[in-house]
């Protein structure tokens, strides 16, 4: 009888892990899915950023597709510049070559580099050169926004188009005036900027919010255990490095930018125009509105008809015009209801419902948004 009441014990505790285990499973299950995301991937530290760096150089060793010299002669100039700072004299000397072009030279400075580390330039034609292919990047230093030379970049371009022509016919392809040369550029100068000195930190978010912020402020402090992360605004936090942390805040950043938040973002309906395009948020919300559109076409037709005079007649042979106006109104009497809404879905199903296309579907949302039914921002591009 024990061993019988073991094995009964036994059966009860395991189909009670059983069923905890099934109502767990269940219960995540129904959870709703969150757009949760890591604050590295919603935020920026400070001071950890790139710098932009820009330069003005020449790309020479083109096949007759670089600047004409009398049209550019910005172009004329660099080139006898860098001729005699070579030994060579062309100052009195007419120039007549096509295979220089004048460039422009972007780049981006990583944060914390030092020198020596090797980074991509961007290349872009100044002047009127056809294309850049098969061009060498001559030595150009890369200043930033103080003027001081951070980078020296040169090589060989490369570009993702091409161009072809004959005497009466072209084929041009992509942007063969712009290229790109990976790891083209080196770092001669590093930006002062101490990360391991820093007593306090603040965070920028990409996209400010203030519940967003509050929600990294709070994760933070859970994560600390300590009440050191404040939100200062919609689109700052600030922390405030704790003594056991002192001088080792690269583990703290490790352990922050780790951790996981659901972003809130204000409810809001993006408009492009040009394109047609539209999108909405999660939030965007609309009260029961009834709405009617309609399509009103006006086409005009020429069919011009020759009158011939009958013979021996003294008349001239005159073209007569024959124009047809007709105006078609469609979908005028229609008035579509949209239901108020709680989800995205039923926000779409309801304006979908009204069988228009994008283009009337922006008037149309600029009008329930001037009417006080649309529970959301309107941003048009």
């Amino acid at each position: 009888m024990r061993n019988l009441g073991e094995k009964i014990s036994g059966w009860t505790a395991r189909i009670t892990r059983i069923s905890a285990a099934f109502i767990i499973g269940t219960a995540v299950f129904l959870t709703p899915a969150f757009a949760a995301s890591r604050i590295k991937d919603i935020s920026d530290f400070e001071g950890i950023r790139e710098n932009q760096l820009i330069g003005y150089g020449l790309v020479v060793g083109l096949n007759g597709t670089g600047d004409s010299l009398n049209n550019s002669p910005f172009t004329q100039q660099s080139l006898q510049a860098m001729l005699e700072r070579l030994g060579v004299n062309t100052r009195n000397v007419d120039l007549n070559t096509d295979t220089v072009a004048a460039v422009m030279v972007t780049a981006n400075l990583p944060p914390f580099s030092t020198q020596g580390t090797r980074i991509d330039v961007n290349v872009s034609a100044l002047g009127d050169a056809g294309s850049l292919q098969g061009g060498t990047l001559l030595v150009t230093p890369l200043v930033g926004a103080d003027g001081e030379v951070y980078a020296i970049a040169q090589g060989s371009v490369a570009i993702g188009g091409f161009s072809a022509q004959a005497d009466a016919a072209s084929v041009v392809r992509g942007v063969p005036t712009a290229g790109r040369i990976a790891n083209g550029g080196l770092v001669e100068r590093e930006l002062e900027f101490q990360l391991a000195s820093l007593t306090t930190l603040r965070l920028a978010l990409r996209n400010p919010d203030l519940t967003t912020a509050r929600r990294i402020a709070l994760s933070i402090n859970e994560l600390i255990g300590l009440p050191t992360a404040e939100p200062l605004d919609p689109a700052t936090v600030r922390l405030d490095l704790p003594q056991r942390y002192d001088g080792n805040i690269v583990d703290l950043l490790t352990d922050i930018e780790q951790l996981i938040i659901e972003p809130d973002l204000a409810a809001r309906v993006v408009i492009d125009e040009n394109s047609g395009i539209i999108v909405m948020g999660q939030d965007v919300k609309v009260s029961m509105v009834a709405v009617a559109q309609g399509n009103l076409t006006v086409t005009i037709a020429e069919t011009p008809q020759v009158s011939q005079p009958l013979p021996f007649a003294n008349g001239e042979t005159a073209v007569v015009p024959r124009s047809e106006v007709s105006v078609n109104e469609d979908g005028a009497t229609k008035l579509a209801i949209v239901p108020e809404t709680v989800t995205l879905k039923q926000l779409v199903d309801g304006l979908n419902a009204l069988g228009i296309g994008p283009r009337d579907m922006i008037s149309i949302l600029q009008a329930i948004k001037a009417s006080g039914a649309l529970q959301a921002e309107i941003e048009v591009l």
